[in-house]
């Protein structure tokens, strides 16, 4: 569901809001934009093909981490993904219910898992991607082809300063 303001509301209300402050409303209103628009995106993307397949956007996150990378300990899925361990233990446990994941314990030091998508999960994840894919393809259709290239380009760069240090 969308916000009840717009955009362009939010960011009037904002200046509004803190006009007497020192701030550079550029940095403020390009971060807000992003933030709406992740957050649009991810509803969209959450009602259109994660809900009909009983997946929630952070089920969703740990079956791509796996699908993509195999398997991997815990706590680099919950580092990945951005969530706590306490969360990912929830959120395996249903995955493992629902027999879309497999615990696979460290042969190194008993107290390390990893985990890995099951038979099941990987046949959900080559099912659903293709349809994931599509919606991420019209999301993104009114932009053209170089401002895409442009977007994604200043995207990965705020991408690396924010987890640089």
């Amino acid at each position: 569901m969308p916000d009840r303001h717009t955009l362009e509301e939010t960011e009037r209300a904002t200046r509004e809001r803190v006009q007497h402050l020192p701030l550079d409303f550029a940095a403020s209103h390009a971060l807000l934009s992003i933030y709406r628009a992740a957050n649009a995106v991810r509803a969209r993307l959450t009602n259109s093909v994660l809900r009909p397949n009983d997946l929630t956007w952070t089920g969703f996150l740990v079956l791509w981490t796996l699908w993509i990378w195999d398997s991997m300990e815990t706590r680099d899925i919950a580092e990945s993904v951005g969530i706590s361990k306490g969360t990912l233990t929830g959120v395996a446990k249903t995955l493992m219910a629902r027999g879309l994941i497999e615990r696979v314990p460290s042969t190194e030091d008993r107290r390390l898992v990893s985990l890995k998508l099951s038979d099941s999960g990987l046949a959900l994840m080559d099912r659903i991607y293709p349809e994931f894919n599509k919606t991420e393809s019209r999301i993104v259709g009114s932009v053209g082809a170089v401002d895409l290239e442009t977007m994604t380009a200043a995207l990965r760069a705020l991408v690396e300063s924010s987890e640089r240090d």
